[in-house]
């Protein structure tokens, strides 16, 4: 199952995915991929079985409409920095012993194709390729062992990050914040389909220059334990993103160092996902 929000004209609205094609869920009553993924794994299924055994109402080609985050509003984008530890070495700073976890909101996010706005506050914009977790089922203080009840699926996250800003204190939210700075997407990956997030290729690539490559086993904390982690602290919420950090060859830690750059073509590509493409631009 892939689950978009896709924009035709002036509506956005859920759908699924099939044979390159468009299947609204306004149609059944969500009116976005939020009240989609909050209705539960029964919910889900029947969706599934629905859309493979009698198919829902033809939109239209996938090429036919604009992509938008696949969830558009998530309750929380919760971050982890340093979790691949060649990123930790290249950052020069020692890999956590626990998770390191920041925010960005929703205000972030961009769809395939939309593009990163370079801001006139910051010198220094950098990208980093991340696998998304998408929450299914909410809950607090998960088990490691339950983990895979509580994740509807899987998508792209590239935390663009404004260096100066970021490092200027220890505190590092206004630097993951400004606008556009949260392509994510193209869809959503249900579970299912992804046999084992901790074996799937991520690489970044820049004009067609690859500047990432590596693999989610090299993660340090895996998924299992980052939703424990989390949940411990605060409430998982259906819906919420967690994104689990970038591996080496981000801007910062190359010699000389890579900056976006008005016109640059940006690709993020996740084995069993997809790939995530944003041009680049200045801001106006």
């Amino acid at each position: 199952m892939r689950l978009i929000s896709y924009r035709r004209d002036t509506t956005t609205a859920p759908a699924l995915l099939k044979d390159g094609h468009v299947f609204p869920l306004s149609q059944l009553g969500y009116p976005d991929a939020l009240a989609f993924i909050a209705a539960g794994p029964k919910r889900w299924a029947g969706v599934n079985v629905q859309l493979e055994e009698t198919g829902l109402n033809l939109l239209a080609p996938l090429s036919s409409v604009s992509l938008e985050p696949p969830v558009c509003k998530p309750g929380k984008i919760l971050c982890i920095g340093l979790n691949y530890r060649d990123h930790a070495a290249e950052s020069k700073m020692e890999p956590p012993k626990v998770p390191t976890v920041f925010c960005k909101y929703p205000h972030t996010l961009i769809g395939n194709g939309q593009p990163i706005l370079l801001p006139r506050a910051s010198q220094q914009p950098d990208y980093e390729a991340e696998l998304a977790v998408v929450i299914g089922q909410g809950g607090r203080n998960i088990a490691e062992a339950d983990w895979e009840e509580h994740v509807f699926g899987y998508t792209i996250l590239n935390d663009v990050s404004a260096r100066d800003v970021q490092l200027a204190t220890s505190q590092w939210t206004l630097g993951k914040n400004f606008p556009t700075f949260g392509p994510m997407g193209p869809w959503i990956v249900s579970k299912d389909e992804i046999a084992d997030p901790h074996q799937l290729g991520i690489s970044l690539s820049i004009n067609g220059e690859t500047l990432q490559k590596s693999n989610t086993r090299e993660l340090i904390f895996k998924v299992p334990k980052l939703i424990s982690y989390i949940s411990t602290m605060m409430p998982l919420a259906p819906g919420d993103i967690i994104s689990t950090g970038t591996p080496a060859g981000v801007g910062m830690g190359r010699t000389p160092q890579r900056w976006l750059r008005p016109a640059d073509d940006v690709v993020v590509e996740i084995s069993g996902i997809g790939s995530l493409r944003n041009p680049v631009l200045a801001e106006p």
